[in-house]
């Protein structure tokens, strides 16, 4: 290797200090576990706030700097992308094995046989896992039980403003699922935030809401029959320069005066067609808008492509990519389009009423940005849960029943094993406990008392006995509560969970090669002599 090179190897050096750098970052989660979970405040390396329990965000703008780190946090980002729940599920339990394989490690035993016993125990556990099933989502277009399947997930992040949440995301999803069983897309669902008011005040609109105010004098259409443009609705300018030879002033004068003939003609087509509101996707001219407000026609400007898109689905209807008339296939239908003040703050809103539509928005109001960014990141845990459910109806018991399942389970096959791996097993189902005791413990309860309690409660009942956050010594009913657990998304998160801490606990070298060399740009300029500003001679 090159001089300046490192390489570290042994258990010492890598595996123990593996496992030691990915229990640090796991510390930084575990009190923002569970409804009770504390927020962070983090500042990212641009100095941008945020103030969430959301695990995925938290990883994402943390500079994570140590390899194996790095590894839990990729593991992370792929739960956040593929399920999109139960992220920091996935960071504790892969940090709990991980913390048990140390043990077992420093006892004696070599890490390939951790891994073994790790990788043969979930495999027993996954044949088991679907006997956990507690119920199924049978209903999935009905926004009141939508709402009790996805209270939990909402529960974890926002527990004052959960029952709303819930419903404001349950309303959205049933108004966009296709009943004829087409694939869910979260996309459909729109977020926007509107500073003033309180989450109370937040709603769901069945169409889309843009933070924008209309462009000419007209306010609302009915029955709208919209144009959708993909380009500035002004006179284009060329690529190259022109120039144009004018002989006279009557020539000068008919040049000036064919271009606003062309800008009217233009907009008269529209008006002919029907045409009541123009969408464009940049700056419209002062000529159009004139002729637009001649005509009474609506202008509207977009400024995000992804908005363009979405309203282009939403009205059925293509973006033309030049000023002209669309043909009547081309041209969007809308029931109504109107301008909306929301805290002196103006809104457009397109909206379907009376009927379902491909695309709603939820609008979320709330005293500071910071909550409304909590309120969307609680609103996308929810709506992912939904998508999960469409792909599988299944629930778990939520407040720990499901977990403690589980390490019931795996004990029970721990005790039936006479074999050194029996030890493997132990650390696998404490790992499972490790959760359930955190939720308990960010309640402020005793969490061996209430662990060992909710163990001893499970084997009298039939297994739906959850913690109980707000009173010590009293356990919830599950089914009763409606506190469920997508069983998609708790089965995804294990499967990453033991994926991420066998790979890391492979790992048994590290090299380290000699940094490029370079100029360092965080480095101080040479002071001038001359005392020039820009620091050159």
């Amino acid at each position: 290797m090159k001089e300046g090179a490192r390489a570290f190897k042994g258990l010492d050096e890598v595996v123990l200090r593996n496992i030691e750098a990915c229990s640090e970052l796991g510390n930084q989660l575990k009190t923002t576990f569970g409804p009770n979970g504390m927020n962070k405040l983090i500042i990212n390396d641009i100095e941008k706030e945020f103030v969430t329990t959301d695990a995925a965000t938290i990883i994402r703008e943390l500079d994570v700097i140590h390899p194996a780190a790095q590894l839990l946090a990729f593991a992370a980002q792929c739960v956040e992308e593929g399920p999109g729940d139960g992220v920091n599920t996935a960071v504790i339990l892969s940090v709990a094995l991980l913390e048990g394989a140390g043990e077992l490690i420093r006892a004696g035993l070599k890490p390939v046989e951790v891994i073994d016993g790790y990788i043969d125990i979930h495999k027993a556990l996954m044949e088991k896992v679907e006997s956990f099933v507690i119920a199924k989502a049978n209903d999935l277009h009905d926004a009141k039980e939508v709402k009790k399947y996805l209270k939990a997930s909402v529960m974890s992040k926002q527990l004052l403003h959960a029952d709303k949440i819930s419903e404001l995301a349950a309303e959205a999803c049933v108004q966009v699922s296709s009943k004829s069983g087409k694939a869910f897309n979260v996309d459909n669902i729109r977020i926007v935030k509107i500073p003033g008011g309180t989450i109370n005040d937040s709603t769901v609109v069945n169409g889309m809401v843009f933070h924008r105010a209309s462009e000419t004098d007209r306010r609302s259409a009915e029955n709208a029959k919209v144009a959708l443009f993909a380009c500035p609705f002004d006179i284009l300018q060329t690529e190259t320069k022109g120039t144009v030879l004018l002989n006279n002033a009557t020539e000068l004068m008919e040049f000036s005066g064919n271009e606003e003939k062309e800008v009217e003609k233009q907009v008269k087509e529209l008006h002919d067609a029907g045409v009541n509101v123009v969408v464009a996707a940049g700056k419209f001219g002062d000529l159009y808008l004139h002729y637009l407000n001649k005509y009474n026609i609506m202008g509207i400007r977009l400024v995000s492509k992804f908005d363009l898109r979405r309203l282009c689905r939403m009205l059925g209807a293509p973006a033309q990519a030049v000023i002209c008339t669309p043909s009547l296939d081309h041209i969007g239908q809308c029931d109504k389009v109107f301008q909306r003040e929301l805290s002196g703050q103006q809104t457009i809103v397109f909206e379907k009423s009376g009927q379902t539509g491909s695309i709603a928005s939820v609008v979320i109001r709330g005293a500071t940005m910071q909550q409304i960014n909590d309120v969307e990141r609680a609103l996308d845990d929810a709506i992912n849960n939904y998508k999960l459910l469409t792909r599988d109806n299944r629930l778990v018991g939520g407040a720990g029943t499901f977990e403690v399942q589980v390490a019931r389970h795996v004990e029970h096959l721990a005790n039936q094993n006479s074999t050194v791996s029996q030890y493997v097993m132990h650390k696998f189902g404490q790992a499972y406990q490790s959760l359930p005791r955190q939720l308990a413990k960010n309640a402020g309860l005793n969490e061996t008392q209430a662990l060992a309690s909710l163990i001893a409660e499970q084997k009298k009942n039939d297994g739906s006995i959850g913690i109980d956050i707000f009173e010590a010594g009293h356990y919830v009913d599950v089914k009763k509560e409606n506190i469920y657990d997508s069983y998609l998304a708790k089965v995804k998160a294990m499967e990453v969970a033991v994926d991420a801490a066998v790979q890391i606990l492979r790992v048994d070298q590290i090299i380290m090669a000699k940094a490029a060399g370079g100029p360092d740009l965080k480095a101080p300029r040479p002071e001038d002599p001359e005392g020039n500003d820009d620091g050159m001679a």
